[in-house]
Order: C-alpha cells, then sequence, then structure tokens
C-alpha cells in the first residue's frame, strides 16, 4: 500500500436482516459525503423490491447508490462476479475520493470484498441442468456418493444436508475437471485501502419483534402480489429467496397463507441468527446497538480523523 492508498477508506456497515442498516447508513454515508455500495445478494435484482426492503426513491435520491436494482432475476450472478465488479468500482471511486461506504448483511458478499473470493468459475446451465436432473430423478444420496467419488476431501467438508452446497460442487468439478477441493485456497488477498468494519446489533427479542413487523409491513405492501408475478420463475436461484419462496408453498397449494406468512417471520429470523453466528466470528467488527447511532459517527470519526 503506498503513502496514497493509506488515505483510502472502506468503511463496511454490516449487521443481521431487520436491524435498521438504512437509515443509519444514509446518515453516515450524508455525513461523509460518499456513496453507498449495497452488499446485499438479493437487492441487486431490480424486479425483487418489497421482500427485500429495498430502499425507498426518496432513500435512493439522498445518496447514490450501487448495486441496487442492477441485475435481473434473470441474470447469472455470485459473490466471485460482485467482489470483481465492487473492486473495480473502488478503483475509480477512490481516484475522486478517500472514503466508500459498503452496507448490508449478506456474509458470502461483504467477505468477497475484503478477504476476495476464490476464482471459480460461472456455471454453465447445461451442467446446472444435468445435476439437477440427477438430483431430481435419484435424490440427495446420489449426489452425496458422488461428491464423495469425485472430490473426498471436500466431501469431508460440505454441509451435506444442504443440497444447493453439494450441487454447487459437483457443477465445478464437471466444467473443471478438478475436484473442487482444489480450487479453494481460503487465503485472504491484501487489499489497496484501509478497511474498517461496523457491526450493528439489537438484543434478540427487539430484533426478532422488528422481523415479525417488517415481514407483516411487507405483505400490507403488497408481497403476496410481487411474488405471484414471479412463480412461473420459481426454479431460479434468484427466487431461492426467503418471502418468496415460502409464498411460492402457498401458490402451489401445498401451505395456507397464515402458515406461509409465518414462515417467512421463522425463516427471517433463522437467518438473522446464521448472519450473526457468520460475523461473530469476525473479530475486525466493531459493534454497536442499532440505537446508538451517536457513538457509531463519532467512533467513525475518530478513525478517519474527521473534524468536528
Amino acid at each position: 500500500m503506498d503513502k496514497s492508498e493509506k488515505n483510502k477508506t472502506l468503511i463496511v456497515l454490516l449487521g443481521p436482516t431487520g436491524v435498521g442498516k438504512t437509515e443509519i447508513s444514509l446518515k453516515l454515508a450524508e455525513m461523509l459525503n460518499c456513496p453507498i455500495l449495497s452488499s446485499d445478494s438479493r437487492q441487486i435484482f431490480r424486479e425483487l423490491k418489497i421482500g427485500t426492503a429495498t430502499p425507498t426513491e426518496e432513500q435512493l435520491r439522498r445518496v447514490k447508490h450501487y448495486f441496487i436494482g442492477s441485475r435481473s432475476i434473470f441474470d447469472e450472478y455470485n459473490a466471485g462476479q460482485y467482489e470483481q465488479d465492487v473492486i473495480h468500482l473502488l478503483e475509480k471511486l477512490f481516484q475522486e475520493r478517500n472514503t466508500a461506504l459498503l452496507v448490508g448483511g449478506s456474509m458470502m458478499y461483504i467477505d468477497a470484498v475484503c478477504r476476495g473470493m476464490d476464482q471459480i468459475p460461472t456455471v454453465d446451465n447445461d451442467t446446472r441442468e444435468f445435476w439437477m436432473n440427477q438430483y431430481q430423478n435419484l435424490g440427495i444420496e446420489y449426489l452425496r456418493q458422488e461428491l464423495k467419488r469425485i472430490d473426498p476431501v471436500h466431501f469431508e467438508e460440505v454441509d451435506l444436508k444442504n443440497p444447493k452446497r453439494i450441487l454447487h460442487a459437483l457443477e465445478i468439478c464437471t466444467i473443471t475437471e478438478k475436484p473442487y477441493s482444489d480450487l479453494r485456497t481460503g487465503q485472504p488477498k491484501t487489499r489497496p485501502f484501509n478497511i474498517i468494519k461496523i457491526g450493528l446489533n439489537r438484543p434478540r427479542t427487539e430484533l426478532y419483534e422488528r422481523i415479525n413487523k417488517r415481514v407483516d409491513i411487507m405483505i400490507q405492501d403488497g408481497l403476496i402480489d410481487e411474488a405471484k408475478q414471479f412463480y412461473p420463475h420459481k426454479h431460479l436461484n434468484s427466487l431461492n429467496t426467503v418471502g418468496y419462496k415460502e409464498l411460492f408453498q402457498f401458490f402451489a397449494g401445498t401451505w395456507e397463507l397464515n402458515y406461509a406468512i409465518a414462515m417467512i417471520k421463522q425463516d427471517s429470523r433463522r437467518y438473522a441468527k446464521r448472519q450473526l453466528t457468520w460475523f461473530n466470528r469476525d473479530k475486525d467488527i466493531h459493534w454497536f446497538n442499532a440505537d446508538d447511532t451517536q457513538d457509531m459517527i463519532d467512533f467513525v470519526k475518530n478513525k478517519l480523523n474527521f473534524p468536528y
């Protein structure tokens, strides 16, 4: 990192779903006069607005945002592509300013920017369809045995109850003709800028109440009609998303509506718990109660030697 790069800082504002990142991020970005880069892996899809709690038009006008509604649900997109897009954008932004703000809760996307991703190739549709057909026709146990045969190292590491993870590994093995484990180094990359990570949290009961209330508001705002538009495309990976996949069960006649809504709340709470488990492993995160906005802002000012 040369002398000029020492002055460049990426502030990462993260936290579980429903904690209140959006409004706080706007205040922080306005104070720093810098743009917001979203690290929400679903807000990037322009069709998904209500169910992903995308910032309102008014909020988007207050501060320049990137990676909000910039892709379609029909596009293939992953954390590796996101890493490349963000790093390329930061190169341009840091030519004009010293600070940028990354905001969101998608764990893999945040890690992709801060630590880097192994260069895993994008899977073509034919390969994806082949392994999905194998799964649908032969079941998850067949996938497990195939992975054990092709890549015994990754077989010992992967969550064997998660078909999505197994399918992805088998897809990569197929297109590269190499074990998936050979492609994963896990070595963090060195970034040419400083990184300050700020975590927002709330007491668990309060967080869960906020999540439940937010789901109720989404339903009032039209989430059911929004999800219904995409039911014919429910197979898309972009729609394997809390808020949509539960309503697809209602549209299919599998669940009653009240049960589907209850499951959206439950799956959202579970996702928040997984996020916190993931983030708590990172000792570089400076945690604040989401209501202590001024303490967090003062912390940032001190870190950046920002004038009061």
